[in-house]
């Protein structure tokens, strides 16, 4: 399953540098993750500080 981001997410653009396929970009107020190019890999799991990112 792709991963979302939560409501958590502080905008710090953490996730969006680490993205190897480049699904994430800034949305209304927080990142989003494009489900259809999210690969899965959990780099913006790992780098986000407040741990936003998580698998739908």
């Amino acid at each position: 399953m792709p991963y979302v981001i939560s409501d958590e997410c502080i905008a710090c653009g953490a996730c969006a540098s680490e993205c190897p396929v480049g699904a994430i970009s800034e949305g209304d107020g927080k990142y989003v993750i494009d489900p259809d190019t999210c690969i899965e890999c959990g780099a913006c799991e790992g780098t986000c500080p407040v741990g936003a990112p998580k698998q739908a």
